[in-house]
């Protein structure tokens, strides 16, 4: 089964039209039956799963050896002319992952627990991580440590943000300089969230399976997986098409119009359609390349703190 992953992901970025990716590390389950440990590219709203591993639920199972597993699997498709960027939530946190993830050539985003230290390089102390950003608008970057009184302590970027309209800060962590990397990116993450509903009850509709083998289901999900891929680039083509088309608003002073309106339809959504369209009326199915994402600015203007500085902001907030 894991001999498949390569090739699907080969097969995906045939229709990818710049050298950036964003990979999402995240977890399924399926009641308490499995656990599935998924590796997906995020892109146009949804995750496309690319490498997974099936494990049954509530048991005894070390998670870390599979994620290596799935990330060697991919590592030869994605070589040095491609910038990786691998999200993963809180729950992933892990020093030892980080690790994995950059000995592959690849660039974590890992957001990690408020609890946690990290010690600013120059800086004598190490400091809570929320405290960085001890309020709504605050920004913070600095190379430095992580994991201080761990056996080996991790040397890595802190990215540090709380945006208006959000309970809790972003705290990340990343081996990108300050300044070669943004917090923003995160936000691909939460698309793999949508990538899981559409395998279930929003598409695919794979909690109805009744399979109890774990092998068994990791070859179902390699369908799942193929059609999710087909579908989403079908919707992705259909809807850069829709945008060329529609001139929309004139813009003022020589602008170029806006071709990135908000999304109506999920891909997926809009693939499915499309699909069962051409199979009505004897038609074919559009084709072509994914329209690049567009990626935030990386964080240029955050302005350094000192540790004296820090101190007399946390006493005199």
């Amino acid at each position: 089964m894991a001999e498949c992953f390569a090739p699907l992901l080969a097969w995906l970025l045939s229709f990818w039209s710049c050298r950036r990716v964003a990979l999402a590390l995240d977890v399924t389950n399926l009641g308490e039956r499995f656990h599935v440990l998924c590796v997906s590219v995020v892109y146009g709203g949804i995750g496309i799963p690319v490498a997974w591993k099936v494990l049954l639920g509530n048991q005894p199972d070390a998670w870390h050896p599979h994620w290596c597993a799935l990330l060697r699997r991919l590592q030869p498709v994605l070589g040095p002319q491609w910038q990786v960027v691998v999200l993963s939530d809180r729950g992933l946190e892990s020093a030892r992952l980080f690790r994995e993830i950059v000995g592959v050539g690849w660039h974590p985003l890992m957001r990690v627990k408020a609890a946690g230290k990290f010690r600013p390089a120059g800086w004598v102390g190490g400091y809570p991580l929320a405290g960085f950003v001890p309020r709504v608008g605050s920004r913070f970057a600095a190379a430095g440590t992580a994991y201080k009184t761990a056996p080996e302590p991790l040397a890595c970027t802190l990215l540090a943000c709380w945006a208006e309209g959000h309970a809790e800060p972003w705290l990340l962590l990343t081996d990108l300089p300050v300044r070669a990397a943004s917090p923003c990116w995160y936000a691909f993450r939460s698309w793999v969230e949508q990538g899981f509903k559409m395998l279930k009850r929003g598409g695919l509709q794979w909690q109805r399976t009744r399979m109890r083998d774990p092998g068994r289901a990791e070859r179902v999900w390699l369908a799942l997986a193929v059609a999710t891929l087909w579908l989403v680039v079908i919707g992705a083509v259909l809807e850069s098409d829709a945008r060329k088309e529609t001139v929309g608003a004139l813009p003022r002073g020589g602008e170029q119009p806006d071709r990135r309106a908000p999304r109506v339809h999920r891909l997926f959504a809009l693939g499915l359609a499309a699909w069962l369209a051409a199979a009505v009326n004897g038609t074919e199915l559009p084709s072509g390349q994914l329209p690049a994402e567009v990626w935030a600015d990386t964080w240029h203007d955050v302005l350094t703190v000192n540790e004296q500085q820090f101190l007399s902001q946390q006493t005199y907030p």
